[in-house]
């Protein structure tokens, strides 16, 4: 009997720390750090981060702009009268990708995470240097953690002394919530995908969600190469191809050398433009550049820019550079040999400026916006394109034959070019209003505005709209008319954008849906899940329309109240404002016919938003048995999320009775699904509440 009961308690005892440890297995620390010190010249000395990030997750780094995923934030907690800061942190390696959800480039690290910051010590007695690190790290989920470092600064630490390192005491970092000011600050938001995901089952995604660096940079190439191809057939390059092959052609003594120089010249454009894409991220900085092209200021100078060119290309004026310049450059080209075709191709690049000039400029603030080498390689793609024919009819002259002759049409390129810079140019003002949240530029207006754009480009293609250089246009060509059927197609796709549609095909270009006069559309019925919040007549207190028109509570204590008055279950959903997968569930699977109406009816929708960053009232902060400071409305949340469900990711799903017990006993708690698996665990939930 005694043996009996022994054998139970083992079995019991073993049985409750295997719950046990199930039940915290979602708590997720993918990042591992160590930090050290190392002595420079002087004073000066450089504080070394270095995280190792488990496979398959991704970091986000300190120069992901804003309106995406949470950048990386450095707090140096005693610097006031310790020591300054030599510069920004510099980082190591890093991957960048677009994210066609946010719109917006992300940067991040993946493997390895390598900071380092120059100080420069100015309290001879400094003890220790204390930096705290916020930071995102996402594979199928994302979490927000926060790591505090406090790294010994060695006592042998002076004047031109031989550099020593400190290993740094760390603070071991515990996941239990949000903490400010403590190292337990642990929240989860979705991962920013560069790629979209559509309704495939949770164990595809991770293989769609992984980051396409690589094809952002081909993405930039082929975009600048098509640019290069465009600026060709303007009336400043075209021209200029058989003359300048024809005057290789003549000068060669021989075919062989001809197409030598030919080749030469080619590799010379090639070099010039790719040397101004060098300077350019050289003078701003790799980094710098993506950093900038969230500044408001960047936005608008580049928006008055775009303007600038879209209106020379329409006819009003040229822009040009200095005609000396190209005499000088003309004179040198007289020298001949390698030196002279040098400066023939300087000649070309200072001679076509006033058509190459603004694609050069617009492909450089949309590479600069991607940072990294973007520039770079958008100018090799442009001056690739550029250089190709010359090479090319220079090495088979008898291919002159068969261009095109020189007229009207090539001002028609040109003006095609004009108006759609003035397209882009309104997206770099549309950044700059999102920025500083003025609603000047919302949704509506900017949709409203390329429809008129299209409009006026297609009359113009149609030949009911003539400009200042345009030649008289007696009929259209086929080719011309193709094109004006494109872009009259393009225009009324846009007009149903008024009225909530998605436009998916130019998603990264106008404000998000919620940004707009009307967040749910016409009729408050828009097909955009979103986060716009609008309380209606007649709804109980707390409530607000969410997505799809769903009332939806943002309260635990206001939704359960109601869900007891109307005796019905409750669905729990935490969520963020920075969740990508929250937004896909919304878009994709609360849209759904056998989806929503249950989402409406049959269920109290409780929204609970990790990230809100809004500070509660005093009486309502406090802090956790662990010593974590409870001082958000996310935080709040985030605490209740990990206390009672043991998991720190997002979205998160959970229907609840009206004493908060799990309905669902195979899952209790679902995340990123596909429709058909998102509906079968609603029955299952609802069906147990009944």
């Amino acid at each position: 009997m005694l043996q009996s009961f022994r054998s139970k308690s083992i079995l019991f005892l073993l049985f409750f720390i295997f719950a046990f440890a199930k039940s915290n297995a979602q708590i997720l620390e993918p990042v591992k750090w160590t930090a050290k010190i190392e002595k420079k010249s002087g004073n000066n000395a450089v504080l070394i981060f270095d995280g190792t990030i488990e496979k398959d997750w991704h970091m986000y780094s300190q120069f992901t702009p804003d309106g995406g995923p949470l950048a990386l934030e450095i707090t140096f907690k005693n610097q006031k009268g310790n020591y300054e800061l030599v510069g920004k942190a510099k980082e190591g390696k890093t991957k960048t990708a677009f994210n066609d959800v946010f719109g917006v480039n992300e940067t991040f690290f993946e493997g390895k995470a390598h900071i380092e910051q120059e100080i420069k010590i100015i309290n001879p007695n400094l003890k220790t240097v204390d930096v705290d690190f916020d930071f995102q790290v996402c594979k199928e989920v994302c979490i927000n953690s926060s790591k505090k470092f406090s790294i010994a600064v060695p006592s042998t630490f002076k004047m031109d002394e031989v550099p020593a390192v400190a290993e740094s005491k760390l603070d071991e970092t515990k996941v239990t919530g949000i903490a400010v000011d403590t190292v337990n600050k642990t929240t989860a938001v979705e991962k920013v995908e560069p790629a979209k995901v559509d309704n495939a089952a949770a164990e595809a995604v991770d293989d769609v969600q992984k980051p396409a660096p690589a094809r952002s940079l081909w993405s930039i190439f082929f975009i600048a190469f098509i640019s290069g191809f465009a600026a060709l057939l303007t009336p400043c390059v075209f021209p200029m191809i058989p003359m300048t092959v024809s005057f290789f052609t003549k000068q060669s003594k021989s075919r062989a050398k001809g197409i030598r120089n030919a080749v030469i010249y080619g590799l010379s454009i090639i070099a010039i433009y790719v040397i101004l894409g060098l300077i350019v991220t050289k003078i701003f900085g790799a980094d710098a550049l993506n950093a900038l092209s969230t500044d408001v200021w960047f936005n608008l100078i580049f928006f008055v820019i775009l303007i600038i060119f879209a209106t020379s290309f329409l006819g009003a004026f040229e822009i040009m550079l200095p005609n000396s310049w190209a005499n000088k450059a003309d004179q040198q080209a007289d020298r001949g040999g390698i030196i002279g075709i040098l400066f023939m191709a300087l000649a070309l690049a200072i001679v076509s400026f006033s058509c190459t000039g603004p694609i050069v400029g617009t492909l450089l603030v949309e590479a600069a916006s991607n940072g990294g080498i973007a520039p770079i390689v958008g100018m090799l793609g442009f001056s690739s394109a550029l250089a190709l024919p010359f090479m090319l009819f220079a090495m088979f002259p008898g291919w002159l034959n068969s261009l095109p002759k020189s007229g009207g049409w090539l001002n028609t390129v040109k003006v095609v070019l004009g108006f759609l810079e003035l397209a882009l140019a309104f997206k770099f003002l549309s950044n700059a209003d999102l920025v500083l949240q003025l609603h000047f530029l919302e949704r509506e207006v900017f949709i409203a505005i390329w429809i008129a754009i299209f409009a006026a480009l297609t009359l113009y293609l149609f030949g009911k709209i003539t400009l200042p250089h345009d030649s008289p246009l007696h009929h259209i060509s086929v080719g011309r008319l193709y094109l004006g059927l494109l872009t009259l197609v393009f225009t009324v796709y846009l007009i149903p954008g008024l009225w909530g549609a998605p436009l998916k095909l130019i998603s990264a270009f106008p404000p998000p849906p919620q940004y707009s006069e009307s967040p749910f559309g016409v009729g408050g019925n828009s097909s955009v899940g979103n986060n716009s919040t609008g309380a209606v007549k007649g709804m109980p207190e707390g409530a607000e329309l969410g997505p799809h028109g769903i009332m939806v509570f943002h309260d635990y204590e206001d939704g359960l109240a109601y869900a007891k008055s109307i005796n019905k279950p409750i669905m729990l959903d935490f969520t963020g404002y920075a969740c990508v997968n929250c937004r896909k569930m919304e878009n994709n699977v609360w849209s759904e016919p056998t989806i929503l109406p249950i989402l409406k009816n049959d269920v109290v929708l409780i929204s609970l938003y990790v990230d809100d960053k809004r500070e509660l009232p005093k009486e309502e902060q406090f802090v956790t048995a662990s010593g974590d400071k409870i001082i958000t409305v996310g935080d709040k949340w985030t605490d209740f999320m990990i206390s009672k469900y043991k998991t720190n990711t997002q979205p998160l799903y959970i229907i609840t009775d009206l004493e908060g017990n799990n309905l669902n006993a195979s899952k209790p708690t679902i995340s990123y699904v596909s429709a058909d698996e998102y509906l079968h665990w609603l029955k299952e939930g609802i069906s147990n509440f009944k």
